[in-house]
């Protein structure tokens, strides 16, 4: 790990645990909330909430954006059957935001998102565009090894900018494979046809894995390399999640 990496996570209000949780879906929702009271303000955005919305303030405004209707999302989703879906207000891509104008919000919410997302560093660029200077970016990530993606490699960081530079198309098989073969068990022989069936329905799985530090080295490459508008002022662990906290300087 680099310097500056190094540097900053001493200074971050990191709470490393090496306990698993014995629940691996797991998380503080109060701490979800304390952090959401703290920073959360005006009006603003929460992307793919589903059955989990982030508990905000009574006092602000917020829409809920989603890539199909509620009734779609069912259909993907039969495994959350039980549970009550937030409806969508906004229908639109979450990694694109192409109905949202740029400089409009006053936070954006993206909790267990990023990890879906093809091409993390094209979807926080829009992100970042739609929010006002001094707006405020709430991601929640899974880390990695307390989810049932305990048994994948962490995605490199060279992968994701290659995402970045040539589109994430190209790791897409490899990704539905992957994810048949380590989170899905799939037998060897059946893995290509596993991952064919997902890529047809265009199954949201999780296309990449980090811990903390990973992710971390990941929004500094955007800020330091890409010169992307990112003052990072929260990295806190949540049981089987960390939460991020940026806050969109002047570019």
């Amino acid at each position: 790990m680099n310097s500056s990496v190094t540097t900053l996570v001493r200074k971050l209000n990191f709470l490393f645990s090496n306990k698993k949780s014995s629940d691996p879906a797991s998380v503080d929702k109060d701490l979800r909330r304390q952090i959401a009271a703290k920073y959360l303000t005006g009006t603003g955005i929460e992307i793919g909430a589903l059955h989990s919305p982030l508990p905000v303030p009574d006092d602000i405004d917020i829409h809920y954006v989603d890539r199909i209707t509620i009734e779609q999302l069912r259909q993907q989703y039969p495994e959350l059957t039980a549970y009550k879906f937030v409806e969508p207000d906004i229908i639109d891509d979450g990694e694109q935001l192409t109905s949202i104008p740029d400089t409009s919000l006053d936070f954006v919410i993206a909790n267990h998102v990023i990890e879906h997302c093809q091409n993390p560093i094209f979807s926080l660029e829009n992100w970042l565009r739609v929010l006002k200077v001094d707006g405020v970016l709430y991601i929640a990530v899974p880390d990695k090894r307390y989810t049932f993606d305990c048994d994948r490699p962490i995605t490199p960081l060279e992968h994701i900018i290659r995402d970045y530079e040539e589109g994430g198309s190209w790791s897409e098989q490899f990704h539905y494979e992957e994810w048949a073969r380590l989170v899905e068990k799939a037998a060897d022989s059946d893995v290509a046809t596993r991952a064919k069936n997902l890529l047809d329905i265009n199954y949201s799985i999780h296309f990449h894995v980090w811990t903390q530090i990973e992710f971390l080295e990941l929004l500094l490459y955007c800020r330091n390399s890409l010169s992307l508008p990112i003052e990072l002022e929260l990295l806190q662990k949540n049981q089987m999640e960390f939460i991020v906290i940026i806050r969109k300087s002047i570019a």
